[in-house]
């Protein structure tokens, strides 16, 4: 056996291997490039053929997916130290109006703009549960009053 096809052949199991080890798309597209490399080294066609065809099937498979793959990845959750709040008690410092878009809370000694879960006004003094975070908004309600998201 020469020695470009054993070459292609061991590179192809390599970027097979990675491709499955991995939980991102980081070498597929070297995978078609590989083949075709292979088939061209086990019909004897030269070398630098072999590398011209390698890499632009590998360039083909990565501009045609590119942007399909980058679609379907789930996107990133970025976590913020706001998420700790997530369940925590607070108290109503300004009503709480969804409507006039105005409400603030008071949660761990922090200040939070804070909207309802419901959408109903919360009047000032009421204890509250953190529920969700929006942005920069705190989604509140009533201890006592929580409903799942």
């Amino acid at each position: 056996m020469d020695y470009p096809v054993i070459i292609w052949l061991v590179l192809t199991i390599l970027f097979l291997v990675a491709e499955a080890a991995t939980a991102g798309l980081v070498t597929i597209w070297l995978i078609p490039g590989s083949v075709v490399a292979l088939l061209l080294a086990l019909c004897h066609l030269p070398v630098p053929v072999q590398l011209v065809a390698f890499f632009l099937l590998s360039a083909v498979a990565l501009i045609l997916t590119r942007r399909y793959a980058a679609d379907r990845r789930p996107p990133k959750k970025i976590p913020t130290n706001a998420d700790r709040l997530l369940g925590k008690a607070g108290m109503v410092e300004q009503a709480i109006d969804n409507a006039a878009a105005q409400g603030r809370v008071q949660v761990q000694g922090e200040d939070w703009s804070a909207r309802s879960q419901s959408g109903e006004p919360i009047p000032q003094g009421t204890p509250v549960r953190v529920l969700a975070i929006e942005g920069v908004k705190l989604i509140v309600a009533p201890i006592g009053c929580e409903r799942p998201q």
